[in-house]
């Protein structure tokens, strides 16, 4: 075989690798949260805890009425202020890289009632603070 073809049986190789590692990834994530539009959202907000996962400039500045901000980098650490027997409601923008970290941390440590906005902040059209 030449080195050329090596070389492109070794790329597709890295590309099929990465393409099922992001679809087991995101079939992960969906397995263990609901993703939800504006208007479940907000019927839930009156029985759940609503979690913001944006920076907390992004949450000073405006934030979902009722909202609480958990940093991703100390989330274990915040999970203890949660209740497990109340729905836990989370947004950041356009379901970024906390949500997929948020989501794992959550059903390891025994939620089972997780519901992610899915068109994150940016499209929400409910109350703001």
């Amino acid at each position: 075989m030449s080195q050329m073809l090596i070389n492109w049986i070794l790329v597709a190789v890295i590309l099929l690798g990465f393409i099922a590692w992001a679809t087991w990834r995101y079939f992960r994530i969906r397995r263990a949260a609901k993703f939800i539009n504006n208007s479940e959202f907000q019927e839930l907000m009156h029985q759940g805890q609503i979690i913001d996962l944006r920076g907390s400039k992004a949450f000073q500045d405006q934030h979902i009425l009722g909202a609480r901000n958990f940093q991703i980098q100390q989330f274990k650490e915040s999970l203890s202020s949660l209740r497990k027997d109340k729905p836990v409601l989370l947004y950041d923008n356009m379901r970024g890289q906390a949500i997929q970290r948020a989501v794992p941390i959550l059903k390891k440590a025994g939620y089972t009632q997780v519901y992610v906005l899915e068109s994150g902040f940016e499209n929400w059209n409910g109350k703001t603070k």
